[in-house]
């Protein structure tokens, strides 16, 4: 018999309810593509992230967010990926640039899982995505006051001619 709780529901249900809520509120972009990189979920973070729709982007490839010239590189990783079912990718986050609806550019920060079958075989990808647009701005403004600074410093200790 399953284990109930006191309004009488399931737990496996409460439990399913709240992850559901949990995928369905995150301000983090949550999106899961099967092996050919199509999209089946995408939630309102990655509506906020970038721009599109849950209607606009189930059913669509990972190109609809990854920019042109970086595809490639994308799928030629995700092919060896899904291949062999390892990523040189550990635990640490990725940092990568997205594509917005309206073209332009995210600073992207994400953590992958890939979900297997009872085989063991690959069946998608979870991805779990922030935008960090603004951190990464803030970080090239502060490299290019050092490198001015660092500059200014090399300048003055030149000997004067």
């Amino acid at each position: 018999m399953a284990a109930t709780t006191e309004d009488g529901n399931s737990r496996e249900a409460v439990q399913q309810r709240l992850c559901e809520r949990i995928i369905a509120e995150t301000q983090e972009a949550v999106i899961y593509t099967d092996r050919d990189g199509v999209i089946l979920l995408w939630n309102s973070g990655a509506t906020s992230i970038f721009g599109f729709s849950e209607s606009e982007a189930l059913g669509q490839s990972l190109d609809l967010i990854i920019p042109e010239k970086l595809r490639k590189r994308h799928w030629d990783g995700w092919n060896r990926v899904i291949e062999t079912g390892v990523t040189k990718y550990g635990s640490e986050p990725l940092a990568v640039p997205g594509q917005r609806a309206d073209g332009s550019r995210v600073s992207l920060e994400f953590s992958i899982t890939m979900l297997r079958d009872d085989a063991d075989q690959i069946t998608g990808i979870a991805a779990i995505l922030r935008d960090v647009t603004q951190r990464w701005e803030q970080d090239k403004a502060l490299r290019r006051r050092l490198a001015e600074a660092e500059a200014q410093i090399r300048s003055s200790e030149e000997p004067a001619p």
